[in-house]
């Protein structure tokens, strides 16, 4: 198959022969057979993966004099990205030295000892075991198939594109395994973001000309969004008090939606991300400081749909572009939204998405005190209401004569998912139902989570 290729010249240690094993790159695309799905999870069958990096001026500037191979990648595994050299799961000097005299890393395609020099440009290469993180084992269905236009309805829990850990376990690469769509360009790619843990709508152009007519509407401002988000409580359906302070301090309108009986509840409050820990704050303007706002402008309408008492149904708007409609004040608000922006806005109104642990305390445990994402430091740590799955879940039972090949040298083998990842996968209540145009409209089912005994 293109993209694979076997060693050469390598030797073997620990029972593993190098030149028997045939090693995948990024060129290689995920096929059906890659997965296994066990209680409600799919799994990536563990593969013998090639990470490509290049050294950089930056990496030998660093140094102050002439850099070693160790040095170089002892200094990028601490970064814990896989896109570069060496894994999150070889951290240690002692893996790391293992891995370079059986040849599981090479420079220039060559065998090289740990003191080897490093020169600009050159090649290092990192063959190893690769497992990928489950996610949820919902099928992801194609919504409409146009000429020019695919849209599918995103499961929770399935990042949408390669990023970190996960190659093969995405939306686009099932995609290309199930579905056989490729290439495809993802049109909103700059605008239309679908958090791993948010289900809904996605938008796929088959075509250059098709994305980038869609994106010059994108950037005219012409797009609406709206999201359905099941929240803690009874969402406010009748007139509130207005809460409002000077310039963009969070203010609660209350207007008419479309000319009916429905109320909307209008959050207009500037948003600042905390990078370090890995969560959004809603800035509070006090007028007794002099101090400007630093956070990006955002505002959200909210309206309830249904409500049982214990939890709400909430439409949700986010507002993009120049506007002075609603009783909003006239300014720019970002093309670019983000679930995230919604689930703050939802949180600082007193009606958090009611399985969002990152949100539903301010206490939520920090991604840097705990070494993980936030998302998934609070999942760990909080007792989240779950949806339970559809009696006629296919991938609801173990899945059983499933085998995958067990390398001596792997930190992960013989479990299936990577060290860390063996905890339950949940997906958020919050889900992208409709994305419209001038002349289009495209929507996508409402989840089972979403109707409201």
């Amino acid at each position: 198959m293109s993209g694979k290729r076997k060693r050469d010249g390598v030797g073997g240690r620990d029972g593993v022969d190098m030149e028997a094993i045939v090693w995948q790159t990024p060129a290689n695309p995920p096929e059906a057979s890659d997965y296994i799905f066990r209680r409600g999870k799919r799994y990536v069958r563990p593969y013998y993966f090639e990470f490509i990096s290049h050294v950089n001026k930056i990496d030998l500037l660093r140094t102050g004099g002439p850099a070693r191979l160790l040095w170089i990648s002892l200094r990028r595994s601490s970064k814990g990205a896989l896109t570069t050299i060496i894994p999150i799961s070889v951290v240690d000097e002692e893996a790391f030295v293992n891995a370079v005299k059986c040849g599981r890393i090479q420079v220039d395609d060559k065998m090289v000892n740990t003191l080897y020099i490093v020169q600009s440009s050159q090649k290092i290469s990192h063959f190893l075991h690769r497992h990928e993180p489950p996610v949820l084992a919902e099928d992801v269905q194609i919504l409409q198939n146009e000429t020019d236009i695919v849209t599918i309805c995103k499961p929770a829990s399935i990042p949408v594109h390669p990023c970190g850990q996960y190659r093969k376990n995405t939306i686009v690469g099932i995609l290309q395994a199930e579905h056989n769509l490729t290439p495809l360009y993802r049109i909103l790619d700059s605008v239309h973001r679908l958090d791993r843990l948010v289900s809904g709508l996605l938008i796929f152009a088959k075509s250059a000309d098709k994305a980038d007519c869609l994106r010059q509407q994108i950037e005219a401002g012409l797009l609406r969004k709206e999201y359905i988000a099941k929240v803690i409580g009874v969402f406010p359906n009748e007139e509130l008090p207005s809460l409002c302070s000077t310039r963009l301090m969070v203010c609660f309108l209350i207007v008419l939606f479309f000319f009916s009986f429905s109320f909307q509840v209008v959050v207009d409050a500037n948003i600042s991300y905390n990078a370090r820990e890995g969560r959004s704050y809603v800035e509070i303007d006090d007028c007794h400081l002099d101090k400007a706002l630093r956070g990006k402008t955002a505002c959200t309408k909210f309206s309830r749909i249904s409500t049982n008492g214990k939890y709400s149904l909430v439409l949700c708007q986010p507002v993009t572009g120049r506007t002075h409609q609603d009783g909003l004040r006239e300014k720019e608000y970002p093309l670019v939204v983000s679930c995230g922006m919604i689930r703050v806005h939802l949180q600082h109104a007193g009606h958090p998405i009611a399985n969002d642990g990152l949100y539903l305390s301010k206490d939520a445990p920090l991604r840097s005190a705990k070494g993980v994402g936030a998302d998934r430091a609070a999942i760990e740590t909080c007792e989240l209401p779950i949806s339970e799955p559809a009696k006629d879940d296919p991938y609801a039972e173990d899945a059983s004569g499933e085998e995958f090949s067990i390398d001596p040298m792997c930190t992960n083998c013989p479990n299936l998912p990577p060290n860390g990842y063996d905890g339950n996968e949940v997906g958020m209540w919050l889900h992208c139902v409709r994305y419209s145009g001038p002349d289009w409209s495209y929507e996508c089912p409402y989840p089972e989570w979403a109707h409201l005994s």
